[in-house]
């Protein structure tokens, strides 16, 4: 009665662990996460010394990728070099005949067809297929248990239970890949290609947050305006989801028309603009950098009008110059309150200057204030104010202080380096 007392608390363990594994694999969206998590949840199941995940090809019949799990840094360095496997042997039996596969001594096996150099040694192997809607994805290989005894049919059975969990955990992290791949193109359609906007130069880059699948509220603009100046804003939408994707594209293109139609300071176009969208539309709270750069009378310089609605400042690189911020009075954003004035701040710009428009999500980062990214970044874009603006834009982005919670847009602007030419 003792024994069977204590297999009935073992049964009982292996089922909780079991479904404690299901959960941790079904929590996970991202599709490398996903596989790693599931080796490493079946080696913890059967208290297995190493593991791995092999991804069969489009064909069914051999590896295209293969997971491991267990390795010590020593033994992948022996590796180093060596191909991975291709679905032969052993690990070919499982591929062509995918019924669960236990195996008490690797070497004796008549399949077996032995390790690469480098490879450590290993005795004992439990194989199982993982099977996503109806077709064989890939192979669970597990070897060696701890304890040195060979794999049994109570492992077989937990492995093969987890393994069908496995495979709709797998499909999920697939359909959120097309989801947010999807979501991602989304957004870029309704992001312009910036123009010709000679004699200026001008670059943006969009960037997804590394984990929602969801469309964001960033956006950004650049336009030549009939009277020579150069129009820029970049703004973000509250949110992130549908909503938020469609109410940035209707302010961006409410915004181009009067930007494109009123020669007026920015802040009265965005007045124009803040009326516009209570009127007319549910849009949700916008915070907005709108700015032209222009010739000064005469055509012997250059100036910056600009105006915010709750943006951050923007960044200057001028020539020579140490980068700085031109901070000012931000104003409200656009959805709170149309009729409260908005300010309007001017500053002369050297020739060749480069200004810098940005959304939060390049700097914000939950542990540290917001002024730890601003300056983090600064530090980072001060060796890159002569570098050609589709680097400079990279470069931000893929450095970028941030956590990558939040999606991110970049505007870069250059000035001519001389006088306004003659048309």
């Amino acid at each position: 009665m003792a024994a069977q007392l204590q297999e009935l608390a073992n049964a009982r363990d292996r089922l909780q662990g079991l479904l404690d594994a299901v959960m941790a694999i079904s929590g996970e969206l991202e599709l490398p996460v996903v596989l790693h998590r599931i080796v490493r949840t079946a080696m913890d199941l059967v208290h297995a010394r190493y593991g791995a995940l092999g991804v069969l090809d489009e064909n069914r019949t051999a590896l295209a990728e293969f997971l491991t799990v267990g390795l010590t840094g020593q033994e992948r360095a022996a590796l180093a070099g060596v191909d991975l496997p291709h679905g032969r042997g052993l690990l070919g039996t499982l591929i062509h005949h995918p019924e669960p596969l236990r195996v008490d001594d690797i070497q004796a096996h008549p399949h077996s067809a032995g390790f690469p150099p480098g490879h450590p040694p290993m005795r004992t192997l439990l194989g199982v297929a993982i099977t996503v809607r109806g077709e064989i994805y890939g192979d669970l290989y597990l070897s060696d248990r701890l304890d040195g005894r060979p794999f049994d049919a109570h492992d077989q059975d937990i492995v093969v239970a987890l393994a069908g969990a496995a495979g709709i955990a797998i499909e999920n992290a697939r359909l959120f890949e097309r989801v947010r791949s999807g979501a991602e193109r989304f957004q870029r359609l309704l992001l312009p290609r910036l123009p010709d906007l000679r004699p200026y130069e001008g670059a943006a880059v969009y960037q997804p947050a590394s984990s929602p699948a969801q469309v964001g509220g960033d956006w950004y603009d650049a336009v030549l305006l009939p009277d020579n100046a150069c129009g820029a804003v970049i703004g973000d939408v509250v949110g992130h989801d549908l909503q938020a994707a469609a109410a940035m594209a209707q302010t961006r293109n409410m915004l181009r028309a009067l930007l494109y139609d009123r020669r007026t300071p920015p802040s009265e176009v965005l007045t124009a603009l803040d009326h516009t969208l209570h009127a007319i539309t549910e849009a949700p709270v916008t915070t907005a950098c709108l700015a032209r750069i222009q010739p000064t009378a005469g055509g012997t310089g250059w100036e910056l009008h600009w105006s915010s609605a709750g943006h951050l400042p923007p960044l200057l690189l001028a020539p020579g110059r140490r980068p700085e911020y031109l901070h000012a009075e931000p104003g409200l954003p656009l959805g709170v309150d149309p009729g409260h004035p908005r300010p309007d701040h001017v500053r002369p710009l050297p020739p060749g200057s480069t200004l810098v428009f940005f959304t939060d999500g390049l700097v914000e980062h939950p542990a540290h204030p917001i002024d730890h990214g601003l300056d983090a970044l600064l530090e980072l874009a001060a060796p890159l104010g002569d570098r050609p603006l589709d680097e400079l834009c990279r470069t931000l982005c893929r450095e970028h202080p941030s956590d990558g919670h939040d999606d991110l847009a970049v505007l870069a602007l250059r000035l001519p380096r001389g006088v306004y030419p003659e048309r």
